[in-house]
Formats: C-alpha cells, structure tokens, sequence
C-alpha cells in the first residue's frame, strides 16, 4: 500500500491552481528569438515533461563529469569536460524554457508541467553549483564551497517561499537566466585557461594575496545580496492571504522552520564532526544535504499550488538526524559510511516523493507524465499555439533561482 502524499482536499485545490509570474529579466527578452525558433523544431507529439527531463539528465551528466575528474574540487578538471559542462547547461537553460511553449502548442498544459518543472530545477541548482566549484577548484577553500552550494539551494527556496507568500513566482533584472549565463562565462573561461586560471595572483593587500577566485566570489555574494533584498520585503510584506498570511492562511514566516531544518544540521555536523567528514569529502557532503534542501524545496512547491500548510517535518530529515545522533554517541558509525548511507537514503527519499506525487497527479488528472495522448496530440496541425484555458507554463520560464 503506497502513502499518499496528497490529501483529496490538495488535489482539488491543485486543479484548480493557475500560474502566476512577472517577468524584468535583462537576458530573457533577447533569448525568446531562440527558444521560440526552437520549439517549433519539435514535433507535437513529444511531451514537455519529457522535454524538461532529458535537459535536466544532460545537464547532470555532464556535472557529474566535473565530478569525476575532480572529486574534491580541488584538481585540474579537463578543458573539453568544462566545455560540455558549458553546453550542458546551455541546453538544459533552452529545452528547460521552451517546455512550456510546448505545452501550449499541444494544448497538453496542466499544473503537473509547473510541478515537475521546479522539481528538475531544484536538482539542476544543486548540481549546477557542484560543477562550477569544481570548475573554479574552489574545493581548495571548501568553507567557501560549503557557502556557496548552500547559499545556491537556499535562494532557490527562498524563491519560493516569496511565491508561496504572495502567490507569485518573480523573476528579478539580473536573475535565473543571467545567473545561468555567469556559469557559462565561468565555464568557459576554465575551457580556455584551464582550471588553475582561478588560482592566479592578483594583488595583495596588508599581506593577503587576492586571487581571480576571489572576483568570482566577490560577484557572487553581490548576486546573493542582491537576490536576498528582492525576496525579503515580498515575505514580510506582501501575503495575499487573510491578514497579510501566505496563500495557505499560515504565517508567513512558517517555512523558515524547514529551512533551518537542512542548514542548521548541515552546519552542525561539518563543524562537531570528529572525522572532519566535511572536509574529507566536501562534494558527496554537499550533494547529501542538497537533496535533502531539494526535497524540502518540493514540498513548498507543493504547498502553494496546492494552498496548504506545509509540514514542518518529513522523512528527508531522517538523514540529518541520523547524522547528529551518530556524533552525539561519539561515532558509533563511522561518520564516513553513515555519510554515504544517507547520501543513498536521501537520493531515494526524493525520487520516492516525486515520483509519488506525479503519479498521484496523473491519476487525479487522468492525464500521462511523458506521453501525450490522442491523435495530433491536441495541437494544430502547423505547431502554432493552440488555445489554452489556463497555460501554466507558456506566460513565463516558470523557473526561480
């Protein structure tokens, strides 16, 4: 007997959920010429979620491979692995932006499009900041790296929590795309120069050398700041439900509890851990705790399309919890093996719930997650834009940071 994770009363408010999204970002106007030309190459009857998901499983390969000539992102990863990182996600940026024109062309649009798009974005973030801290060799300074993998997820979550407060997902001047596109420039930069480029000397300043690395990070905390000033007032000030509440009803500082659920233990076992088990092996450390901010980051997700409370527990947090249990016995498991049993857990506790959750969509909706049915697959016949009744992909990316 499967669990459900919907009740009957989210599945009703889920039908009835229609997507909500302003739009100022500086590359995205520019880019539309592609992604437009580029949907209409694909034939009507491939399915957006499909398109959504082959980018995502391009766009980890070729993270992945980062991964493998760099397991501590600390070495010199090859110049052809960083220019395939590079298209990767070029490609994941371009089919992850057209999935909802697709949707529109085959009048195949549903709430199930929205979900499943954030729920391969909240992967991409995490595996998007592995691949460049590898790129910039930024596992020489790995409390750095740590900053930046958990700042990447939790300013994901933060998107959301505005969107889950106001009930509108908002895309800044210098967002999602212009991030992706600094990665690229990042990525790049390592093709031509090579990793080791990040560790040239600069300058020193009162007996500290500056590096090119430390440009990067210098724009990268402007960016987080910058991301922060928008998210923040959004949160405090602008709930849509009764009484400034989130669209749920519920306060809308709720889902910093879930938050503080992933960071807090993530910073507690780095820092307690007698085997230094975050400095030994930063990017599988990194990767069990980003899934475990992914999972949390789908549940609010869930939670605004479906206007209810979100939990402050679940079983994602059995993880870290294990982990801070092992350290209060004094180790009884080694920290190194406990690591990779809840790196496995974790893994499986999010394909778990979302594989769950479509499913349970797809039979609520009477509707298929990679197919679509019928003949002509309710398009027109020469791939222009079909009438829709509420297109909860085609009015913007559909995509937060």
């Amino acid at each position: 007997m499967v669990n459900k994770e919907l009740s009957p009363q989210q599945l009703a408010k889920l039908k009835q959920h229609t997507y909500s999204c302003t739009n100022c970002s500086l590359f995205d106007p520019f880019m539309q010429v592609w992604w437009c030309w580029l949907v209409q190459q694909f034939p009507l009857n491939i399915a957006p979620n499909l398109i959504t998901v082959i980018g995502l499983l391009v766009n980890v390969l070729t993270s992945l491979l980062m991964v493998y000539f760099s397991p501590y992102a600390d070495q010199e990863v090859p110049r052809w692995a960083c220019l395939l990182c590079c298209l990767g996600l070029f490609i994941y940026q371009s089919l992850d932006a057209i999935d909802g024109k697709q949707a529109r062309r085959t009048n195949s649009q549903s709430p199930l499009g929205e979900l499943f798009d954030h729920g391969c974005d909240s992967l991409s973030t995490l595996f998007v900041s592995v691949s460049v801290c590898c790129a910039v060799q930024l596992g020489k300074r790995p409390y750095w790296l740590f900053c930046q993998c958990m700042m990447a997820v939790t300013l994901f979550y933060c998107a959301h929590w505005q969107t889950y407060v106001s009930g509108k997902l908002r895309f800044g001047r210098v967002d999602v795309t212009e991030a992706q596109f600094g990665v690229m420039l990042i990525l790049l930069i390592s093709t031509l120069c090579g990793s080791s480029f990040w560790s040239y000397q600069l300058l020193e300043v009162l007996g500290v050398q500056f590096s090119v690395v430390d440009v990067y990070l210098a724009a990268g905390c402007l960016h987080v700041a910058q991301l922060l000033y928008c998210h923040v007032p959004v949160v405090l000030c602008e709930g849509v439900g009764k009484n400034g509440s989130s669209v749920a009803g519920t306060s809308v500082l709720s889902p910093m509890v879930p938050l503080l659920y992933f960071i807090v233990p993530a910073l507690m076992v780095a820092w307690k851990s007698s085997d230094a088990i975050f400095l030994s092996n930063p990017l599988l450390y990194m990767f069990t705790f980003g899934l475990v901010a992914a999972r949390v980051s789908n549940r609010l997700v869930v939670a605004h399309m479906t206007k209810h409370e979100m939990a402050y527990t679940d079983s994602s947090m059995l993880g870290p919890a294990a982990l801070l249990l092992n350290q209060f016995f004094n180790s009884p498991v080694p920290e190194h093996w406990l690591l990779w049993l809840v790196f496995f857990y974790v893994t499986f506790d999010l394909l778990r719930y979302v594989r769950n959750v479509c499913m349970e969509i797809c039979v609520f909706l009477n509707i298929e997650l990679f197919r679509i049915p019928g003949p002509g697959a309710g398009g027109n016949s020469n791939g222009s834009a079909a009438p829709a009744k509420h297109d909860v992909r085609a009015k913007g990316r559909g995509r937060p940071v």
